[in-house]
């Protein structure tokens, strides 16, 4: 396992809202450096079926200009979680625990942190009160 106390994670962060704030801030106490792997728009509408909000570009100045956040840099897929690990080094991957069990595969080469989320509030969920005026 790396030496160093690097701590990474991922996420798309559109719409920012406090329960991206929170995660990355519990993911910052985990270790020394946070690197934050922030989903390219291509990945988004993949995964979500959807283009996110703000651009790829703003979503990387938004998570980067964030005090607890050391480095940022686009994900491109999915599959290259692994590479993502190895190469910035990290010691743990933090993610929601709305993705419990599904990184398991990486406790090879590091700790995997699942943070439980925070309640009521998620991007889908504000995308879709601002669209439909409720």
């Amino acid at each position: 396992m790396p030496t160093s106390s690097t701590v990474i994670t991922f996420g798309t962060f559109d719409v920012f809202h406090v329960g991206h704030l929170r995660v990355i801030e519990r993911a910052a106490a985990l270790g020394d450096r946070l690197v934050v792997g922030v989903s390219a728009d291509a990945l988004n509408i993949s995964k979500k079926g959807r283009e996110p909000v703000f651009s790829q570009d703003e979503r990387l100045a938004i998570v980067g200009a964030l005090r607890w956040v050391d480095e940022v840099f686009v994900e491109e897929s999915l599959e290259l979680k692994r590479d993502y690990i190895v190469a910035h080094g990290a010691r743990t991957l933090v993610m929601g625990d709305d993705w419990t069990g599904k990184f398991d595969e990486f406790e090879d080469i590091c700790q995997v942190v699942y943070l439980p989320r925070t309640p009521a509030i998620s991007t889908t969920a504000i995308v879709e009160k601002i669209s439909t005026g409720s």
